[in-house]
Formats: structure tokens, sequence, C-alpha cells
């Protein structure tokens, strides 16, 4: 019998939940198949994840083919009626040891999905890492309250819920005994952290109990956040805790007041340029990234200038950026849509102008002497998470000091301390 196959499609969630259910699908014995796991943040997904469905059946004819994730839990049906396809489980499925032992005894019906809306819950799955033995991540919530116009994401994921502090501390520590020198904090709306449990925590609460009780941790990182929900906590801990990493990746989306309106984005274009400034301020060495999209409808020329132009007025120096692609069942699909080839023109002009942005950055690293975190044995990266190709092999989750020197464009040169 061979091991199962699982295929993970989108966001670092999804990747940590899919070591989740390797685990799961392991001790249940459940074998000779193969799980998708799928994303639902735009159209182009979807349908990505359907020849990805389709591929795997050609090339695992005899292999037993279950789907799940976002795609998944929004529609069923739609990947149910794929040829092939044996299961369809829903995301909180997905995370239930019962799901898999049904799957290996063969008695899991067909669509396995209930009402994502109903789950008031994340349960904190212990897992050991995945990816390498540089970093692991720990999920500490799920979910979204909020309804921006372009994203169906809280339909597949639910409400937003947290982990209690106690059981991700905990979580941490059995990791670093195990030798990960970092610790990313992920979630689908990370910044909500802690409004859903009892008494007064937040994010900020949150990096200030992991820090403090787990003084082994060296480095810690968040994932994407909300800079409307940063509270003063979390600034605090910003500016005073230098195993807190000095990159913030922002959900920035544009940078047009209308645009953001259109949107039902919490913040404005001053808010996002006034929350860089407040940061750099409090830890001058801070990079940030962003989301980014391009071709949003309605989007004029002179509006997708400003969100072009909020690159230097930021300072952003890590772009993820998305050519807008119209999820059915959202707002934004009922929009008047821009021209397919405009948004691909505008996506390469953004992307453009992040290469930039990046290789600008990277000129100003030449020469500076800096702690990495290796990566692979000859890639480490720095704390602001810049990219270091080095002169010798060195083992993987090492922290060694190097001095940078020249660049491709995408990864500096260093030097490794004698």
């Amino acid at each position: 019998m061979t091991e199962p196959l699982i295929v993970t499609l989108g966001c670092r969630l999804n990747a940590y939940e899919s070591e989740v259910m390797r685990r799961h699908a392991s001790d249940a014995g459940l074998a000779d198949c193969v799980i998708v796991n799928t994303c639902a943040v735009t159209g182009e997904a979807v349908r990505q994840a359907e020849q990805t469905i389709r591929k795997l059946r050609r090339e695992r004819p005899g292999a037993r083919l279950i789907v799940t994730g976002c795609a998944a839990q929004i529609e069923p049906e739609r990947f149910a009626d794929i040829h092939g396809v044996d299961h369809v489980i829903g995301n909180a499925e997905k995370l239930a040891p019962g799901t898999f032992r049904a799957l290996a005894t063969e008695t899991l019906e067909r669509i396995a999905v209930n009402d994502i809306m109903s789950v008031r819950e994340t349960a904190l799955h212990m897992i050991d890492g995945f990816g390498s033995r540089a970093r692991a991540y720990v999920q500490i919530q799920n979910g979204c309250d909020h309804r921006c116009t372009f994203c169906i994401i809280p339909m597949g994921r639910g409400p937003s819920r947290s982990v209690p502090a106690g059981e991700v501390v905990s979580q941490i520590r059995k990791l670093i005994e195990t030798g990960y020198p970092e610790i990313v904090l992920t979630g689908v709306d990370i910044t909500s952290y802690g409004a859903d449990l009892p008494g007064r925590t937040s994010l900020g609460r949150l990096v200030k109990q992991i820090l403090a009780h787990v003084p082994e941790l060296h480095r810690l990182r968040l994932s994407s956040i909300d800079q409307v929900e940063a509270d003063e906590h979390l600034l605090d801990a910003i500016a005073n805790e230098q195993r807190l990493m000095p990159h913030l990746h922002l959900s920035m989306q544009a940078g047009d007041n209308l645009t953001l309106k259109r949107m039902k984005r919490r913040h404005l274009r001053d808010d996002a340029i006034r929350f860089c400034e407040t940061v750099r301020r409090l830890r001058p060495d801070v990079v940030f990234g962003a989301d980014l999209i391009a071709g949003f409808p309605t989007e004029t020329e002179d509006m997708f200038a400003n969100t072009l132009d909020i690159v230097d007025a930021c300072e952003l120096t890590y772009l993820h950026v998305f050519p807008f692609s119209p999820r059915k069942g959202t707002p934004a699909a009922r929009m008047p849509q821009l021209d397919r080839q405009i948004i691909k023109e505008r996506a390469a002009r953004l992307r453009a102008k992040g290469e930039a942005a990046h290789a600008h950055y990277l000129d100003r690293l030449a020469g500076t002497r800096i702690e990495l975190l290796m990566e692979r044995e000859d890639i480490g990266r720095t704390p602001h998470f810049a990219e270091v190709s080095i002169d010798r092999k060195a083992p993987i989750g090492a922290l060694l000091w190097a001095t940078l020197g020249r660049h491709d464009g995408r990864r500096l040169n260093g030097m490794i301390d004698a």
C-alpha cells in the first residue's frame, strides 16, 4: 500500500492543515488515496483546482480521490460532479480524526460537508511542523467576520475563532523543544485574534505571552496582518521585542480610497501610510510587504496609479500582486468588470514596481553583517525575510552571521563569518 498523496493549493493555513490531515490519515491507516486541499480565493483558483483534480485522476487511476478545502466547502456539488472524485469533505471535517477513520473503513458518505458558519471553536492541532527544520507554523485563528466585496473566504472558513493563548504557548514550547528556531503565527485574520475568547486579549497580548513564556524561542514571525486591527500591545511588541521579526506583511489590497471603499475595506489610503510611518518610527529597520489587487472592477487608470504610488508612499519591499479574478457569489463579481488584458497589464506593472522596490532594498543591504536562519544548506533568511545565498553549506535551521554582498535582484550573496 502507498502512503496518501496530499496536494495543497493556496495559502499557508491550507499547508498547515494538510499536515494535520497527513497525521490523521497515518493514524487511521488510510492508504492508496490522493487528497486535494483546494483554494477558493479567486475564480481562477477554483479552475486550477478542477484542472489539478482531473490531472491527478489521470495520473493515479487506481487511487481513491478525495477533495477538500475552501473550494470544496463552498461548492461541494461542483467537485462531486467531477468524474473520478470519490469523496468531498468540508473544512471542519478535514481536521477531524473520525473523518479519516471513516475513510479508512469506507463508511464515510460521499459528500461530508456541514455548515461552516455553525462552527464556533478552533481546536489546536498539534503537529511537529512542516516544510523544513527551519521554521514551523502555528495556527492561532481561523475564519473571518469581515465581508470584503471581492472575498469568498468567510463562506469557506466560517466565523472568526481563536485558539486559547495557553494552548498556543504549549504547542510553541513543544516545537522549540524539537529544534525549531523560528515560529510563524498563522490564520485567516490573525489580527482579529482573541475577540471571541473570554477576557481582554488580542494578537499583541498573545505575542507578548509567547515571548515571555518561551524564552528559548529565537524568532517569532507574523503572517499577514490587517493594519487597522493592530492594537497598542502589538505596536509595543514591535518596538521592544527584538525576537519579533521586523517584517510585516499587510493586507492592504489597494492604494486608492474609492477602490478601498468599493472593496469594503476598513481603512483608507492615509491610514495605511500613517501605520507604516508609525511602525517605522518604533522600529526603524522594519520592512513591509503587502497584498495588492490589480484591476478591481471600476478601477480607472488614475485609481490604479494611486495603488502604484502606495508602494513608494509606504516604502513596501515585498509585494504579493493579484490580478483581479471575479469570484462567483461575491458582490465584486456583479460589478462592472475590466477587460482581462487591462487587468493583466496592470498586474505586470505592479509586479515590476515591486521588483524594483525589492532590488532597491537589497542594494541597501550590501556590506551589512546580519544573522541568517538557514532554510536550505546554502540559502538563509535575514530577520527581514531577505533571501541570502551563502558561500558554504550549513545545517538547515542553523543561525549564522554573515556579511552580505551583491544580489541578482532576488537574492543576496553572503559570506559566513569564519
